[in-house]
């Protein structure tokens, strides 16, 4: 198949072409020629209101719930949701029935997934059941294309067992993922421990917890001098520990949602559980510092933290209600919506260069002979939010309702 995107900018800092117009042409999967103007007989022609092309972007962390949890979302309506959202690439977390955990189940969704459009990679659980007591297979996981390791939306509280995790990795240049987070630290928490939970007579969860998994799990990745990922990271105490650990060398790293740049506890006060997310919701003070970290570097990719529900893990009483919102389909309109002053060339590090080079994905770049591995959006049209914007089987977004800035027209990802 043969398509030409017509005077596309280019949004790839490391191609030739970077911040170029140009028609691009692209066959079996190849891009084949970028010139100013392109006259060809193709099957399909791609143009628009200033579009845009950039390196496919990847998504880190995300919940396609299947094995086990299907009615909250598959590994084929996981990736259609990716597809809207303009994502290449997706990494799905462990915490599915069974946990993924063993070589058998790597393999299930390596399989599941290969007729998908979308190049979805599992995460491989640290410890068996994710339960936080024994290693799991790490090696053979990763023979069988495991991309990383973490257990996932059960941060790993154990010292011992995460600098033994960390020292096993080394072996393959492997990455361990964590949310930072002590359970034993507000462990009953609904919300962000402050202000808004007290009017709202809600359990809070302190910043504290966080910023004690971020200081102890540095001193174990510089003891073990092996490579760790921070996700979800929301406390400005917790960026300034990883900023001096980035400057005294070591391998860390770190990554924020979408929805924590977006919304702030104080959305909470009408009770929408699509707000009870995992890590919480901080203050605008809080907000105002991780929007400086994306600008400024410290932050070095963003997660959507994707975690479909169905109705009935939602609509009920607050406390009851499960932690966590969709983000896949709404990813990139958030973050111009929420950053509308961060440059284009940056979100293509967030989205695409940076995860590529922590993770270890092949690159992708926008160079004629290259593989066409690409995301095609238009980043100043606003779109309405509705239910019938999502292509993920469930509906738990907080985004429904919301104007936010910039369309995805799709994806090329050398299958197409």
């Amino acid at each position: 198949m043969k398509i030409l995107l017509k005077q596309a900018y280019i949004n790839d800092p490391t191609s030739a072409h970077n911040g170029q117009r140009a028609d691009i042409l692209i066959e079996l999967g190849i891009i084949r020629d970028i010139q100013p103007k392109i006259d060809s007989t193709v099957d399909r022609v791609i143009h628009g209101n200033n579009i845009s092309v950039s390196p496919g972007w990847v998504d880190i962390f995300a919940n396609f719930a299947d094995p086990g949890l299907e009615f909250k979302e598959t590994i084929e309506s996981g990736a259609r949701a990716a597809a809207v959202g303009g994502f290449t690439d997706v990494f799905v977390l462990p915490n599915t029935k069974p946990v993924i955990d063993s070589k058998s189940q790597v393999e299930y969704i390596k399989h599941k997934s290969a007729a998908q459009a979308v190049n979805i990679y599992p995460i491989g659980a640290l410890t068996k059941n994710a339960e936080g007591h024994d290693l799991a297979e790490m090696y053979d996981m990763r023979a069988s294309g495991a991309i990383a390791f973490s257990d996932g939306t059960h941060p790993l509280q154990s010292a011992g067992i995460l600098v033994k995790a960390l020292q096993y990795v080394k072996a393959f240049d492997g990455v361990v993922i964590q949310i930072p987070d002590d359970k034993s630290v507000g462990p009953h928490g609904l919300m962000h421990e402050g202000i808004v939970s007290t009017q709202l007579g809600l359990a809070g969860k302190p910043m504290m917890a966080e910023e004690l998994l971020v200081a102890r799990d540095i001193k174990l990745a510089r003891y073990a001098d092996s490579k760790i990922h921070f996700t979800g990271v929301t406390s400005p105490r917790s960026i300034e520990y990883i900023r001096r650990a980035k400057e005294a060398g070591l391998k860390v790293t770190c990554s924020v949602t979408p929805y924590h740049l977006f919304f702030t506890d104080a959305d909470l006060f009408n009770y929408d559980s699509n707000l009870k997310v995992y890590p919480p919701l901080r203050t605008s003070v809080e907000q105002s510092a991780l929007k400086q970290a994306v600008l400024d570097g410290t932050i070095d990719c963003i997660a959507t933290h994707h975690s479909p529900h169905e109705t009935d893990s939602k609509v009920v009483e607050f406390e009851y209600a499960a932690f966590g919102m969709i983000g896949l389909e709404t990813c990139y309109a958030s973050l111009r919506k929420s950053l509308p002053e961060l440059s284009e060339n940056r979100i293509a590090e967030l989205l695409s260069i940076n995860p590529r080079k922590i993770f270890g994905l092949p690159a992708s770049t926008i160079e004629k002979n290259s593989p066409a591995i690409v995301t095609i959006y238009e980043s100043e049209t606003p779109i309405q939010v509705t239910g019938a914007f999502f292509q993920s089987r469930s509906r738990n977004s907080a985004y429904i309702g919301k104007e936010l800035t910039g369309s995805v027209l799709g994806i090329i990802n050398g299958k197409n």
